[in-house]
C-alpha cells in the first residue's frame, strides 16, 4: 500500500519538456537571461531568509536550508515555471510559539507534517478549489502582500545596542543607508531603458556593493545580520517522542502552516500565470511544496512555501523557465559553502532599495482607479482583505474576503427574485405566477412574500420556467406555500421543476405538473424534506 501511495505521488507530476527547454529551443541568450534572474533571486534571498530564521527563534542556517531545498524542489516539480520558493515571514510568525514552548526539534517534526498533509492536498487535487478567490481577494491580497514586504524592510533599519535591545539607527549611518537604497531603485528604474542584456536588479546590487566598498562607507551589510556560511545540510530525523502527544501538540501547527503555505502558494501561482499567461498547476504546485516541505523537515530547514517578492523579482528580470529558479537554489547553496564573505559584504540598502522596487511593482495601483467605478461591495472586500493581510496574516485575510464576497452574492442573488402575475390561458378562473430568479436559502422569504393566499382565486399555478431550484431550503419554501395555500382550501399546481424536485417534494410531490419541456439541471443539494435527512 505503502509503494502504491508514492507510486501515485510521482505519478501526479507532471513533466512538460516545455517548462525547462522552451519551443525556441536552448541558446545562450536564454541562459544568460535565466542564469542571472536565478542570480538575482539568490542575493535577494539570503537577507529574507536570515531575517525570518531570526522571527521564527531558529538558527539563520535552518533558514538558508529551507531557502535552498524548497527552492529547489520547487523549481523542478512546481506548478508554475518562474515561481520562486523558501522561508516566509507568514510562515515565520506561527512557528515562534512552538519553538519558544518546544524547541527547533519540534520545529523540524511539524515542517515534516506540514509537508504530509500538502501532499494530500495535492493527491486530492484540493488546489482546484483556489478558483473560488473572487478577483477583489486577490487584488486585496496583492496590496497587502505588498505592503507587508514594504513595511519588513524597515527592520532592515534596526540594530543591537549594548543593551541587547533593537533600536533604528542614526546619525550619516541612517543617512547614507536611505542615499543608497533610492540610488539602488534607481538603477533599477533606470537601467532598462538603456539596455535589457543584464538584469537590472542584479546590476544594482553590484554597483551599489562595489561604490559602498570603495567610499568605505559604514553601513549595515548581509554580515552584520548573521553567517552565511555553512556546510551541506544533514539528513537527520527530528529528535523527538513519536506518540500522540507529540502529534497533539504539532498538529494543529502543521495544519496552519500547510494552509498558509498553500493558500500563499497558489494565490501567487495565479499572480504569475497572469504575468506569464500560463495557466492551471495548482495540484502539482501542492504536490511540490508538500515534498518539498516533507523533505526540510528532515535536514533541518524551516519550511516554506512561495515567496510573491522574489517570484516577482525573477519574473521581471526575464525568468520563465524552471532554469531560473534551479539556478537560484544552487546560487544559495554555493553562497552557504564558497563565497559567505564576500555575500556578507553586501549592504543592506542596496537589497532593501531591490525590495521596495518589488514592492512598487507588486501593488496593483489601478485598483486605487477602479474601487471608484467597481461595486461598493467589490470595494469594500478588496480594502478590507488589503486590512486583514497587514494587521493579522494571509490565510485569515483570504478567508475573511470569500466568506464575505459569498455574502454578498447571497444577498445580491436574494433580491433578484420575483414573479409575474397573469391569468392562466389554459385554466379558466386560474392565477398563474411565473417566477424568475435563482430560489435558494438566501430567497426563500422574499420568495414567500411574492403570493397572497388569502386573496388569491381557488386555482394557482407556479411557474419555475425562469427560475432554478437550488437547495433544500428552496424545497422547504415550495413546500410551506403549497400548505398555505391548503389552508385556505385552495389548488396549487407546480410546474417546470425537474425530476429531482419531484422526487423530493415529499408533501408537495402531488401538485407537481408533468410536462415535456421539464428543466433536467439537478437540485443542488438532495434533501428529502419528509424525512429531514440528506440523501445517498
Amino acid at each position: 500500500m505503502a509503494s502504491e501511495a508514492i507510486l501515485g505521488i510521482v505519478k501526479s507530476f507532471r513533466f512538460n519538456s516545455q517548462n525547462y527547454i522552451p519551443k525556441e529551443g536552448l541558446s545562450f541568450s536564454l541562459f544568460r537571461v535565466e542564469i542571472l534572474s536565478g542570480l538575482t533571486v539568490a542575493l535577494a534571498l539570503v537577507p529574507e531568509a536570515i531575517a525570518f530564521a531570526f522571527v521564527a527563534g531558529v538558527a539563520p542556517l535552518s533558514g538558508l536550508y529551507a531557502a535552498f531545498i524548497v527552492g529547489l524542489i520547487t523549481a523542478v516539480f512546481g506548478g508554475r515555471p518562474g515561481m520562486i520558493s523558501g522561508a516566509t515571514g507568514a510562515l515565520a510568525v506561527v512557528m515562534v510559539a512552538l519553538v519558544i514552548d518546544h524547541g527547533a526539534q519540534y520545529l523540524f517534526a511539524t515542517v515534516v507534517l506540514m509537508g504530509i498533509l500538502q501532499l494530500i492536498a495535492g493527491i486530492f487535487k484540493l488546489g482546484k478549489f483556489i478558483r473560488m478567490v473572487p478577483e477583489p481577494v486577490m487584488l486585496g491580497f496583492v496590496n497587502g502582500l505588498a505592503i507587508v514586504i514594504g513595511i519588513s524592510q524597515l527592520s532592515q533599519f534596526k540594530t543591537i545596542n549594548a543593551l541587547g535591545e533593537s533600536v533604528w539607527v542614526t546619525g550619516n549611518t541612517l543617512l547614507y543607508s536611505i542615499i543608497f537604497v533610492i540610488f539602488t531603485m534607481f538603477i533599477i528604474w533606470f537601467l532598462p531603458k538603456i539596455t535589457k542584456l543584464l538584469p537590472s536588479t542584479l546590476v544594482a546590487i553590484l554597483f551599489t556593493t562595489i561604490l559602498v566598498l570603495t567610499l568605505k562607507i559604514d553601513i549595515p551589510n548581509v554580515g552584520d545580520l548573521a553567517s552565511v556560511k555553512g556546510g551541506l545540510p544533514d539528513f537527520s530525523i527530528p529528535s523527538v517522542p513519536f506518540n500522540i502527544e507529540t502529534l497533539k501538540i504539532i498538529f494543529p501547527y502543521a495544519f496552519i502552516l500547510a494552509s498558509i503555505g498553500l493558500i500563499e502558494s497558489l494565490l501567487t501561482l495565479n499572480l504569475v500565470g497572469e504575468i506569464t499567461n500560463k495557466r492551471g498547476g495548482a495540484s502539482q504546485e501542492c504536490l511540490a511544496q508538500g515534498l518539498a516541505n516533507t523533505v526540510t523537515g528532515f535536514f533541518g530547514g524551516m519550511g516554506g512555501c512561495a515567496m510573491i517578492g522574489q517570484s516577482m523579482i525573477n519574473v521581471r528580470s526575464g525568468g520563465r523557465t524552471r532554469i531560473a529558479g534551479i539556478s537560484a537554489a544552487l546560487f544559495l547553496l554555493i553562497f552557504i559553502l564558497y563565497t559567505s564573505s564576500y555575500i556578507e559584504m553586501i549592504p543592506i540598502a542596496a537589497l532593501v532599495g531591490v525590495m521596495f522596487m518589488v514592492v512598487i511593482g507588486t501593488f496593483a495601483w489601478n485598483s486605487l482607479k477602479i474601487l471608484f467605478f467597481v461595486p461598493k461591495s467589490d470595494a469594500l472586500v478588496t480594502i478590507l482583505v488589503t486590512v486583514v493581510t497587514v494587521l493579522e496574516d494571509l490565510a485569515v485575510a483570504v478567508l475573511v474576503g470569500v466568506i464575505v464576497s459569498a455574502l454578498v452574492f447571497a444577498w445580491k442573488s436574494a433580491s433578484k427574485i420575483r414573479a409575474t402575475e397573469r391569468p392562466s390561458k389554459t385554466e379558466k378562473g386560474a392565477k398563474v405566477y411565473e417566477i424568475e430568479g435563482p430560489l435558494f436559502f438566501s430567497s426563500t422569504n422574499s420568495f414567500l412574500e411574492l403570493f397572497n393566499p388569502s386573496k388569491d382565486p381557488d386555482i394557482i399555478i407556479i411557474d419555475f420556467v425562469r427560475s432554478k431550484v437550488i437547495d433544500q431550503s428552496a424545497l422547504k419554501a415550495i413546500e410551506d406555500i403549497a400548505d398555505k395555500y391548503n389552508s385556505f382550501g385552495k389548488r396549487v399546481k407546480l410546474r417546470h421543476l425537474t425530476r429531482d424536485c419531484h422526487k423530493l417534494l415529499s408533501k408537495a410531490g402531488q401538485l407537481v405538473v408533468d410536462s415535456d419541456d421539464d428543466p433536467d439541471y439537478g437540485v443542488a443539494v438532495d434533501y428529502d424534506v419528509k424525512l429531514g435527512i440528506f440523501g445517498k
